[in-house]
């Protein structure tokens, strides 16, 4: 069915461990991509158990990029010094702090939207529907859609990574939190941006 050529395969691609590669190619019936989503699907239950969890250690990554032109600064937490230090995690906090350099997030997750702007954007969503000549029952349900689309452009945890389109920023972080053990979080981050004023604060300040 498979080998202990597919199982390190898997792990090499995934950071799941042996064991845990091995069940997932068995559940699979050897299909390494089914493979993957299997541990995905897992790590995305065991994040959920952790969501409680405090998380106050962790770090600060900064990024710099095109010889000085963009700049990032993320402060990313979990649950131990233990964990901060690890490879994995931060390996994590470079990956999330490229992005950011990358994909120009404004606000960490949905919930910091102000409702102001929030509001505007609706407002604007609603008239440019109701210009396209969309009926109004159906307009409502249209402005949702979209406004999902701009928390997906400027929320950080809604965009798909740069890496991997495939999965978003908060997916990567849960895999995460399922391959360490612990709660974690991106608290706040920075971007600046030669000669243009600051493109993001995120997160809650002291």
């Amino acid at each position: 069915m498979f080998s202990a050529k597919d199982v390190k395969a898997l792990r090499d691609r995934t950071g799941a461990g042996m064991m845990e590669c091995k069940r997932a190619l068995q559940e699979s019936d050897g299909n390494i991509d089914r493979a993957i989503d299997v541990l995905r699907e897992r790590g995305l239950a065991a994040a959920a158990k952790k969501a409680g969890r405090s998380a106050t250690e962790g770090l600060i990554e900064s990024y710099i990029h095109l010889q000085g032109r963009i700049g990032v600064l993320l402060e990313i937490n979990c649950e131990t010094d233990f964990v901060a230090n690890t490879t994995d995690f931060r390996a994590l906090a470079h990956d999330v702090a490229m992005h950011i350099a990358a994909a120009r997030p404004r606000f960490v997750r949905a919930e910091e939207v102000p409702e102001a702007e929030l509001e505007h954007e609706r407002q604007v969503l609603t008239a440019q529907a109701l210009n396209e000549g969309k009926p109004e029952a159906i307009v409502a349900k249209m402005v949702e859609g979209r406004v999902k689309k701009f928390y997906q452009e400027y929320c950080l945890v809604d965009q798909p990574f740069v890496k991997n389109p495939d999965i978003t920023i908060d997916q990567l972080i849960k895999e995460h939190i399922a391959r360490l053990g612990e709660q974690i979080t991106v608290r706040r981050f920075a971007r600046f941006e030669r000669g243009e004023e600051l493109f993001g604060t995120a997160g809650p300040t002291e």
